[in-house]
């Protein structure tokens, strides 16, 4: 928690513009201080943004690696953001939506589809870590070149969505906030109180129902909370990638695998994740800014090749 403070006080301070901690104080609390415009209409919506979106991806990422037995498994990596951004474009071209209240509701209607999808084509059930993969980078593929041919046919849609398709906090403001946090507080909330089951369900259905557990009922939450969370987070922020890979890797070493701890330290931890390569992109760059996407996507790569070297998943 109080490595999250830090970063999120590193988040307001920082920009094109750095302020000192005494000009942000007065910022936040005097509408008269020349700092206040900066802070409540940039700096801070920016941070809480982060801060949701953040948690929303770590959390997903984790209770997708539960519930697939796949340690690689993305909201990124299985085509889940992928499917709200291309619902997200084929709103703006079709209908000219340009709102994220509007946006939302495409995309957890994309999240919903391509998380039955991977689901279905990998195998159900009977997946394995290996289906899963190749069935989510095959819908990544389509999906992310359908939104490019989208996005190339139609300049208003290109226009509107050229930055938001690489994954950005820089758009944010409190109407963007407001909007989607009801969604990723009730993911969160769903996700938390699947913990358990999903727990029961890692031994297999037959123990889980031993334990008194549902599968049925624990599957359909974690799509659900995954709909839920993904689809209001890339609405907002648009497809960021490896946040639900790497922070749930990171977590375990320190909780082990029990998600009733795992799933409140993603919570945490993510979003230090997706601040500080926000505010690393911001420095990097000055006085312009590389997208966050962008920044954990060179982050997480590595990390990405490093887990497919440990681990033999991809093996028949």
């Amino acid at each position: 928690m109080l490595l999250l403070a830090a970063v999120a006080l590193l988040s307001i301070t920082v920009g094109a513009k750095q302020l000192p901690l005494a000009d942000v104080w007065q910022g936040l609390l005097h509408r008269d201080a020349a700092e206040y415009a900066v802070v409540h209409r940039m700096r801070l919506p920016r941070t809480l943004l982060g801060l949701l979106a953040g948690a929303a991806l770590g959390v997903a990422g984790a209770v997708m690696q539960a519930l697939t037995r796949n340690p690689l498994a993305d909201p990124g990596l299985l085509g889940i953001n992928a499917g709200a951004a291309a619902a997200v474009a084929t709103a703006a071209a079709l209908v000219g939506v340009g709102t994220v209240g509007g946006q939302v509701w495409f995309a957890m209607l994309g999240a919903a589809v391509v998380t039955a999808a991977v689901y279905l084509v990998g195998g159900g059930r009977g997946a394995t870590p290996a289906r899963l993969a190749l069935a989510g980078a095959a819908l990544n593929a389509t999906l992310y070149s359908y939104v490019s041919a989208v996005m190339l046919l139609d300049a208003a849609s290109l226009e509107r969505l050229r930055f938001w398709t690489v994954g950005s906090l820089a758009s944010a403001d409190i109407d963007t906030v407001g909007t989607v946090a009801p969604f990723l507080a009730a993911g969160l909330l769903v996700a938390l109180a699947a913990a358990r089951p999903l727990n029961a369900l890692a031994l297999g259905d037959d123990a889980a129902r031993a334990l008194g557990a549902r599968p049925a009922l624990v599957r359909g939450m974690v799509i659900v909370a995954v709909t839920l969370l993904c689809g209001a987070a890339t609405a907002a922020c648009g497809p960021i990638v490896f946040v639900g890979l790497l922070v749930p890797h990171l977590v375990r070493a320190l909780t082990g695998p029990d998600l009733r701890w795992l799933l409140p330290y993603c919570a945490v931890l993510a979003p230090v994740l997706l601040l500080g390569a926000d505010v690393l992109g911001r420095v990097l760059s000055r006085p312009g800014e590389l997208q966050v996407g962008m920044v954990t996507a060179v982050l997480g790569g590595p990390l990405f090749l490093w887990l497919v070297l440990r681990r033999p998943v991809a093996r028949p």
